[in-house]
């Protein structure tokens, strides 16, 4: 882990400011960021929560977690899970549900049917044509339960 440093009051602002637009949800207070390997990574009151994904900030599987994202969600079957968590992209026709406004780029979040999140991802498709389309990618996985990221945050 390289350059930790915590964020000025007016930075920290603006991240949280971001993630509420993004995902729905507040965060706390004090916010770190350093870099990982290939990954520019936050730190939410000490523990990694969060990441930047083409330099958007977003929420980890454990960020999601403990914040109760309201916003950007995937919802699959239960048969997509074990894929998923091997690292798989998500195919259309293990989607169940998802965010109308995700719009094909943006960066979404995965989660089961209890609502339990696994993995994250970039949008290869819009949230309406996920739940309607019967074949092909849906979402590019991008950090799911079980990776590199994942075990840094537990």
């Amino acid at each position: 882990m390289k350059n930790r440093h915590k964020l000025r009051k007016k930075e920290a602002k603006e991240l949280r400011n971001q993630i509420k637009n993004i995902l729905g949800c507040e965060i706390d207070n004090e916010i770190e960021i350093a870099e990982y390997e290939n990954w520019k990574i936050f730190f939410i009151n000490g523990k990694f929560l969060g990441l930047f994904i083409d330099d958007i900030p977003f929420l980890n599987v454990e960020g999601l977690k403990k914040y109760k994202a309201t916003k950007r969600f995937v919802t699959v079957d239960d048969g997509a899970i074990k894929f998923i968590l091997n690292g798989a992209d998500v195919m259309a026709p293990g989607i169940i549900s998802a965010d109308e406004n995700i719009r094909k780029g943006d960066i979404v979040w995965i989660r089961d049917e209890r609502g339990l999140p696994l993995a994250i991802g970039k949008a290869l498709m819009s949230g309406k044509e996920m739940v309607l389309s019967k074949k092909g990618k849906a979402v590019e996985n991008l950090h799911h339960i079980g990776d590199k990221l994942w075990k840094l945050s537990v």
